[in-house]
């Protein structure tokens, strides 16, 4: 059982990354977080194998919830699901050893690459 935790203010792209990441990995528990401090705390409570960031949040936004965590959990396994493209966005999240910068909208093939990722990495878990 593969936990997931995503993080993203609108509770549309929740539903969708959580309906497409659902199709490639059956036995997954997912949870969610409307911004960075909630994220923060279901982190910490839920301890999820991989999360979910977008970065454009009101409050706690992507970047400083990723660099909250990295300080908590240096091997958290973190997947950027971002509408801000700019290059230097980008470059700026990558230095916090992140899996992946995804752009939205998260389909269903940007899902099968991650999940195939991620079911690598965790040794085929389903």
């Amino acid at each position: 059982m593969i936990k997931i935790l995503i993080v993203d203010d609108s509770v549309f792209s929740q539903k969708m990354t959580s309906n497409v990441l659902k199709k490639c990995l059956v036995q997954s528990e997912i949870y969610f977080a409307g911004d960075g401090w909630e994220g923060l705390k279901k982190y910490k409570e839920e301890k999820p194998d991989y999360i979910f960031v977008d970065l454009l949040m009101p409050g706690l936004d992507g970047h400083g919830l990723i660099k909250l965590i990295k300080e908590y959990d240096p091997s958290a396994n973190i997947i950027v699901v971002s509408a801000d493209v700019q290059n230097h966005v980008r470059e700026e999240t990558e230095k916090h050893h992140i899996i992946t910068f995804i752009n939205k909208p998260f389909t269903e093939e940007k899902a099968q690459i991650i999940c195939n990722m991620m079911k690598e990495k965790d040794n085929g878990k389903p």
